[in-house]
């Protein structure tokens, strides 16, 4: 029978689903590679088989989560169409599965009769290395991919992919789990970088997210600046310790001047500029290592964007501060309420923006 070949690209759209192939899935993308079992194989240890459409699949998706470049499938008493099937599966496994849709340019395929059966073999292009494939991690839930990201932030990596399970978001909703994972990491709070999204496959319970990080500096140039960050805040934390928790709210509140190149605790800590943003990081970055919890609050003051801290006690109480507000002390959340601050939780919480040319500290204002 004349040899019928055809080439799936991975442009191409398909609804079809992969229902019995996700623990290939689990086991083919973790970032510790573990082995994923073969589907059955033919006489020839080589040769893989399938009977119908679903193993033909689960064939092809095994080839592509081993990175293999080629492979041979036997069909053997096949019940369906085989060059229908061929075609199907082959843009099923390049298009809507997630590893596929993520790692594969185009796949190929041509079938010969062998006597009852046929015998297919596959051609397959990937536009990802193994070493990417790999480095993929699995994760299930917001709360997770946050926990990666900050990972990635702290390492300065320019590349992070996900394998999320159950996946509910948009390229909105990571953008901003960018944002706040960043914010949650003032250590290596060295310049907000730029993000870059993509999804595979486009729709699906289940996808891969590849998340592109741009930073303002190298990443030996900020590795240089943590590490002399670090030996700062060591410095500093000093004159923290045997304080109470109050007493380390107090006194963890970095000197610096206003400056609109302020926004980093490198700005702050290191070279004695500061704005909102940065003294914000700064002043969280300082009471964590003083043992205190301390977050950066994106919020907003009087409908600005506007940046504060938000400090919780062991007891479970918190407060609030703006070191660069007019009252800059530890302040009940009512209160802040009725100077006009709003935060993530109330109506019309918005992000940061540049304050007042002032510097405060609790209690003083300079």
């Amino acid at each position: 029978m004349k040899n019928r070949i055809t080439a799936v690209g991975a442009a191409l759209c398909l609804i079809l689903t992969l229902p019995g192939c996700a623990s290939l899935l689990e086991r083919s993308y973790s970032s510790s590679a573990p082995h994923v079992d073969r589907p059955t194989v033919a006489e020839d240890p080589s040769v893989l088989r399938a009977e119908n459409y679903r193993e033909l699949v689960s064939a092809v998706l095994y080839l592509v989560s081993q990175g293999a470049e080629g492979g041979t499938i036997q069909l053997h008493d096949y019940a369906g169409a085989v060059e229908a099937d061929l075609t199907a599966a082959c843009a099923e496994v390049a298009t809507e599965d997630p590893l596929g849709a993520y790692c594969v340019d185009y796949i190929k395929h041509e079938y010969i009769r062998v006597v009852s059966d046929y015998q297919a073999t596959l051609n397959i292009r990937y536009r990802r290395t193994q070493e990417q494939v790999r480095s993929m991690v699995k994760v299930t839930g917001t709360g997770a991919i946050r926990t990666e990201l900050q990972e990635a932030l702290s390492r300065f990596s320019e590349e992070t992919v996900l394998r999320v399970a159950y996946f509910s978001e948009d390229e909105g909703s990571i953008q901003a789990l960018v944002r706040q994972a960043y914010y949650d990491t003032p250590a290596a709070a060295l310049g907000l970088p730029g993000v870059e999204i993509a999804l595979y496959p486009d729709s699906g319970r289940e996808r891969v997210v590849e998340i592109l990080l741009t930073y303002p500096e190298s990443a030996e140039e900020l590795r240089r600046k943590s590490e002399i960050l670090s030996a700062r805040v060591k410095e500093l934390a000093r004159e923290l310790q045997g304080l109470e928790e109050r007493g380390v709210a107090e006194a963890a509140v970095p000197t610096a001047q206003y400056s609109p190149q302020g926004n980093t605790p490198y700005a702050v800590l290191v070279e004695g500029m500061a704005n909102p943003e940065g003294m914000a990081l700064a002043y969280a970055l300082l009471c964590q290592e003083g043992g205190l919890s301390c977050e950066v609050v994106e919020g907003s003051l009087n409908g600005e964007p506007r940046f504060f801290n938000q400090v919780t006690f062991s007891d479970g109480s918190a407060a609030y501060v703006d070191l660069m507000g007019d009252s800059p002390s530890l302040t009940e959340e009512r209160e802040m309420a009725d100077r006009g601050y709003l935060w993530p939780g109330t109506p019309g919480g918005e992000g940061p923006e540049e304050g007042p040319k002032t510097r405060h500290i609790l209690g003083e204002t300079e």
